[in-house]
């Protein structure tokens, strides 16, 4: 799918900062497609953005309403309805990654056939995919693989993508899941696709591309989580990766949502992910990991990096703390 830019984020009745993550993590890495906020009264986000009607927005030129705010059960609640319907009229596409598609709600979707606006429901793809084939395409690619989900694989891609940039280097983020997709506009939620598809997708959303061109993926789940891992397999042979980067984060005991399942040693998540990863590219090399240290102070993350260099012989980073400039310099220098 591919969302039309700029933005006007809807901030609902968001009890808190933490539950606009969405809006946040477009503001932080696509600051261009943030052109204005809309919030119901008492909520208690603030992207600090211009408060604009969506009415208003569409004249400032924004062309897509995004539901920016995630409530418990991923509902689209009836008090948010009104707006998503008055920005349909007003001329704005709609975007969500919420569980409920913003489609199965009769209203919007009447509305947005008697306009002809688009509505999409990002954690649900809506085009078909080839079963995944293997074969060499052109360029680079670069994915990371996690200890667990959610310890930094999306955020480390997308410093990657940006201080690539910085250099000059030709380098694109691939959006995997529908935070991603909504930060970048484009992409495809490989969770919610069949799983005989989910190679053959990654193989859709990186294609050929010129010799010196990264496409940067976005990781998702984890190889030893017992909840995702076949998402994650998938991903990583349709990926084709000519360079893996680890992520972790350093103060987890167990794996997320699983209190059972402990986080397993650093050493048997690369020997397992390098083994799956060199069934498609026999060239797969790690070269490098990225921390998540937002729970540590400046002395402990410091140590973590220093312990896990001299065992792995791998630049060791958190993205946040160091950049991600040593990891780019491995690039250049080939992998381990």
């Amino acid at each position: 799918m591919k969302i039309n830019t700029p933005y006007l984020l809807f901030l609902g009745d968001a009890p808190d900062p933490l539950a606009a993550k969405v809006a946040q993590g477009i503001c932080d890495w696509r600051p261009e497609f943030a052109l204005g906020q809309y919030r119901l009264p008492g909520c208690q986000a603030d992207m600090v953005l211009p408060d604009m009607s969506p009415k208003e927005a569409y004249a400032a030129g924004a062309r897509t309403a995004v539901v920016g705010v995630a409530n418990r059960g991923g509902i689209i609640s009836e008090d948010w309805q009104a707006f998503l319907q008055e920005a349909l009229n007003s001329g704005l596409d709609l975007a969500a990654g919420l569980h409920q598609r913003l489609a199965d709600i009769p209203v919007l979707q009447e509305t947005a056939n008697a306009l002809g606006r688009s509505l999409f429901d990002v954690r649900h793809p809506s085009q078909t995919f080839d079963v995944g084939n293997g074969k060499k395409r052109r360029g680079k690619r670069l994915l990371p693989v996690g200890s667990d989900c959610s310890c930094g694989k999306m955020y480390t891609t997308l410093a990657l993508e940006k201080a690539m940039r910085e250099r000059g280097m030709n380098a694109d983020f691939r959006a995997t899941g529908q935070t991603g997709i909504l930060i970048t506009g484009d992409g495809v939620s490989v969770d919610a696709v069949v799983a005989d598809f989910i190679s053959g997708a990654v193989e859709a959303l990186s294609p050929d591309n010129a010799d010196d061109h990264w496409d940067l993926i976005e990781g998702q789940g984890s190889l030893y989580h017992p909840s995702f891992a076949g998402v994650t397999a998938g991903l990583i042979h349709g990926a084709q990766a000519d360079a893996l980067v680890l992520c972790h984060e350093p103060t987890r005991t167990h794996m997320r949502g699983l209190p059972h399942y402990p986080i397993p040693p650093l050493a048997s998540v690369m020997t397992l992910s390098l083994s799956m990863a060199q069934l498609t590219n026999p060239a797969a090399r790690f070269c490098g990991i990225s921390l998540n240290t937002s729970q540590l102070d400046a002395d402990a993350a410091e140590r973590h990096v220093r312990t896990l260099e001299d065992e792995f012989s791998l630049p060791c980073v958190d993205p946040v703390r160091h950049g991600v400039g040593r990891l780019i310099d491995a690039l250049d220098d080939g992998c381990s």
